[in-house]
């Protein structure tokens, strides 16, 4: 559990009647925002998509859009009015007295600089440290963020990094010179469960160690019942509860709060898949013996499943397990070095002329984000009808009819063809992916975690509409995910890979409940417990980081 923080010590962060107004918007981004952080304190900032939480710590951060305007009451940093400092003088507090963890790993580290250039980069500029002796601190601070063999680590580049690590660098570089406020925001959200486990024991280790305030930002209630102290609950720019951890979320007071907190996934009855007359649907898809290597990585090693008409197999695993290259392998993005794949019996592994023959329209993909994965200067009916238009089906009319049926499909108004990408929050532009993905009448849905760039309401409304799509179209899901209460409550069965092999498979019911693996009972022990009390347990035990 974490640490209680004595009342009386004064705040490290103060803010008061915070405001953030963009140009053209018809509210406030934040409106009116107070809260506190203290020394050795973990704050958390929680609320769904556009609550605000983002805005309000790029606004204390002084990173901030140029052509919003900031205002507030008061703004301080360990009693230093941050409202009056010159803009050199901002700049100078940036890293040194605090700093920020992002979201996206990959996209905030310099993909054509090594780990150890990026991480010495922030001490000679803040200390004017020789290249060697900031080299050298490099190599402690991954240490600290439990990075094996950094000397030998400081060489290599972020892409040779896993998701978690590059998370953990990213952590490193932000406590390099030890400040007195770190804002994390959603730094756990694209991490698998016992990566996340680490990553919040990370950093309740180094705000006890540096006596350092953090403000968490996060839409997952699972992260902020583990470590917050305090917790400040946003919605539509306002705060609509702050209190004591122990308060809120286990009596909040706001309705929003309770809504919010009444979100969380609880476990459903396993769903069972039945076909015609008590027998088994047919088969739709089968690899046998898929084995995929990059040089010195075997991602994926000798895998074989088989997936039927109107199923959704589960595929769960740590970070690196091999899920993603399994994906991309099935939908052709990746070859196959060997095995074989098969969809509706008909050999589908080897590539002609750059495509693999009879699966490009039968197995479609929906991907992770769907800020990226979406064309930001195409149109929605574009964007939907671009598989139609590549596979030359259609005229012009139809395609126009069936994107219009498509967007009902997902539960979109018709009226939103002529919007682009970033008119539409996280969830919308995820069912237009689904949209897109539906276009081709495939046999074979392949979503790569779908759900986990969203927020628990939002994720729970998009994996609805999976299983509603299932009933109406009869389409099989391969659904990769790290999200485990998402697959319990989605899946018929579930595939378990760790480094690259399948360690088991069963029904939902039998995985979950009787795992006969040692690494799945480990993976299914770090799904964050029911109660806040057991959730403690998680982040204050003594396994290591």
């Amino acid at each position: 559990m974490s640490t209680p923080t004595p009342p009386s010590r004064p705040p490290v962060l103060r803010v008061r009647g915070l405001t953030v107004s963009f140009p053209g918007a018809s509210a406030a981004a934040a409106s009116g925002v107070d809260l506190e952080v203290r020394p050795g304190e973990l704050h958390a900032l929680l609320g769904e998509s556009g609550s605000g939480k983002t805005v309000t710590a790029r606004a204390v951060m002084g990173v901030v859009d140029p052509a919003a305007t900031v205002a507030a009451t008061e703004l301080r940093l360990s009693g230093d009015d941050l409202l009056t400092m010159s803009s050199e003088q901002r700049r100078a507090v940036r890293g040194e007295r605090m700093s920020m963890v992002l979201q996206d790993a990959l996209s905030s580290l310099n993909p054509v600089l090594s780990v150890g250039d990026q991480l010495g980069e922030v001490m000679r500029l803040h200390r004017g440290w020789s290249r060697r002796r900031a080299t050298g601190r490099a190599a402690e601070l991954l240490d600290l963020v439990g990075i094996r063999e950094p000397r030998r680590r400081l060489q290599d580049y972020p892409h040779q990094f896993s998701g978690g690590m590059r998370q953990r660098i990213l952590i490193a570089m932000a406590v390099s010179l030890e400040p007195e406020l770190l804002i994390a925001d959603e730094p756990t959200t694209a991490l698998d469960v016992t990566v996340q486990a680490q990553i919040l024991r990370l950093l309740h280790g180094l705000r006890r160690e540096f006596d350092m305030g953090v403000l968490l930002i996060t839409h997952d209630i699972g992260v902020v019942t583990e470590v917050a102290d305090h917790v400040t609950v946003m919605r539509h720019g306002l705060v609509v509860e702050s209190g004591a951890a122990d308060q809120v979320l286990v009596s909040p007071r706001a309705p929003y709060s309770q809504e919010l907190l009444g979100s969380v996934p609880l476990p459903q009855p396993p769903r069972v898949l039945t076909g015609a007359r008590g027998r088994a649907p047919d088969v739709v898809l089968t690899a046998t013996g898929v084995s995929r290597r990059f040089k010195d990585v075997q991602a994926v090693d000798g895998v074989d499943l088989e997936l039927r008409h109107g199923e959704t197999l589960g595929v769960v695993g740590e970070s690196g397990s091999g899920k993603s290259t399994l994906a991309r392998v099935i939908v052709g993005l990746e070859s196959v070095d060997e095995g074989t794949v098969r969809y509706r019996g008909a050999d589908v592994t080897r590539r002609r002329r750059g495509r693999r023959p009879g699966a490009q329209r039968g197995v479609q993909m929906v991907f992770q984000d769907p800020y990226s994965s979406l064309d930001p200067r195409m149109r929605v009916r574009d964007v939907v009808a671009e598989p139609m238009v590549t596979a030359g089906v259609g005229t012009k009319a139809s395609r126009r009819a069936r994107v219009a049926e498509l967007l009902e499909l997902v539960g979109l108004p018709a009226d939103v063809v002529d919007r682009y990408p970033h008119q539409f929050s996280g969830g919308q532009r995820q069912r237009i992916g689904i949209a897109r993905s539906l276009a081709l009448d495939p046999q074979v849905l392949v979503c790569d975690e779908p759900v986990s760039a969203l927020d628990v309401t939002i994720q729970t409304q998009v994996t609805d509409l999976l299983v509603d799509l299932q009933d109406r179209l009869g389409v099989a899901i391969l659904f990769i995910s790290h999200d485990l209460s998402v697959v319990r409550n989605l899946a018929h069965r579930v595939l378990v890979m760790h480094r690259g092999t399948v360690v088991e498979t069963g029904s939902t019911a039998q995985v979950f409940e009787a795992p006969r693996e040692e690494y799945t009972r480990r993976l299914l022990a770090s799904i964050p417990p029911a109660t806040r009390a057991e959730r403690g347990k998680l982040v204050a035990g003594s396994a290591p980081v």
